[in-house]
């Protein structure tokens, strides 16, 4: 089913804007909605607002629990994954440029990219991207931050909005929706959901190389003491689980074609990613340390292949995230009463590229059945 003739979520039994007080004369009485104080609150007669939190039930969660593992077999959600570790790469380029051209903003953008690097080596628990490091730091000594930042960094975004784009159809596949949303509306929104990725980013990295030697010298520059440095050395981490969970949180909310009730800042779907990323980094780290044989199997391409297998990774884990918060919405609305077991009843942002898609089709159809009936012959 299409967005354009998709149904308008209501809620459970609540009258039409035309149907008048008396259009059922011969109702019983006690039919009426506050003539029954003693009704069930639990029954769907009296939904909450939209949008308003509702406390899942046992049943619920275990039903929540089951669709996700099936959405994410229905779904294909190691294909989707694989479709948005290509686009990834293909942003990857555009996205370090502008990454870098932001982290000159910090320093000095060599000294910033080496210090960015060995944190990565780190956190990933010593994957080999050797050749990754290699194009990120030639970035650094060919572009300098104010020229970047000035010339290149508008056309370094729309290059790295392909993976917010490829992401967004994923998430409307997740929330079975079409993309409704006409390209002049669509493609300022990417834009803006990728500049604000880049620049949490840039902000999370600047946090992490903020440390130790680094963090003594600014801190003495700007006169703070040594127990202040201390302090955001401890600080700083949740600080930069915040930014990425706010990094998820912006994909999630702004790139489906879905009015979700509210921003929420950390979602139970998010928080789960998250973990699940952070698991899956350490133990393919751990098994490419001691178990893997990928030096051997691939040579020099083996820092590649590592780098695209924990894109892929990554990408599981934050489609496996949307699919959970997208039941947790489906299980709100059936507990609101809202008829959600078939679709999500969300209402999209924007339906007129369906509606010319649809009609579109619709011409489509009749040609081939003209053709059909003409058995192939001009109707001239």
């Amino acid at each position: 089913m299409t967005t354009a003739d998709r149904p308008v979520p209501v809620a459970a039994d609540a009258p039409g804007p035309g149907t008048a007080p008396d259009a059922a004369p011969d109702a019983a009485p006690d039919a009426a909605p506050d003539a029954a104080p003693d009704a069930a609150p639990d029954e769907g007669n009296a939904a909450p607002e939209a949008g308003a939190d509702v406390e899942l039930t046992g049943p619920s969660w275990r039903q929540v629990l089951r669709a996700t593992v099936r959405e994410v077999q229905r779904d294909n959600v190691t294909d989707l994954a694989a479709a948005l570790t290509f686009f990834a790469v293909l942003a990857l380029f555009p996205a370090a440029l502008a990454l870098v051209s932001v982290l000159g903003l910090f320093g000095d953008p060599e000294t910033v990219v080496a210090r960015v690097m060995d944190l990565v080596d780190r956190v990933s628990g010593g994957l080999e991207l050797g050749q990754v490091e290699a194009v990120v730091e030639e970035l650094a000594r060919q572009e300098r931050a104010g020229l970047a930042l000035l010339a290149g960094l508008v056309v370094a975004l729309w290059s790295a909005s392909g993976y917010v784009a490829a992401f967004s159809r994923a998430m409307n596949r997740v929330y079975e929706t079409d993309e409704g949303r006409p390209f002049w509306k669509l493609r300022p929104v990417l834009l803006l959901v990728t500049a604000v990725t880049v620049l949490l980013v840039a902000v999370a990295l600047a946090a992490m190389v903020l440390s130790g030697p680094v963090a003594r010298a600014v801190g003495g520059a700007v006169g703070l003491s040594d127990v202040a440095v201390a302090v955001w050395d401890v600080a700083k981490w949740p600080v930069v689980v915040l930014l990425v969970a706010l990094v998820i949180a912006t994909l999630y909310h702004w790139t489906p074609n879905v009015r979700r009730p509210r921003f929420r800042w950390i979602s139970v779907g998010s928080a789960v990613g998250l973990g699940a990323w952070a698991l899956g980094t350490v133990g393919f780290g751990l098994y490419v340390a001691h178990f893997g044989s990928y030096q051997r199997t691939y040579g020099a391409l083996a820092g590649v292949v590592v780098f695209l297998l924990w894109l892929w990774i990554t990408n599981i884990a934050l489609l496996v995230g949307a699919e959970l918060d997208a039941e947790l919405e489906r299980a709100r609305q059936l507990q609101r009463g809202i008829p959600a077991e078939e679709e999500i009843q969300l209402p999209p942002r924007d339906a007129r590229a369906s509606v010319r898609r649809r009609a579109k089709e619709e011409q489509d159809v009749a040609a081939r059945r003209a053709l059909r009936l003409s058995r192939g012959r001009s109707a001239i």
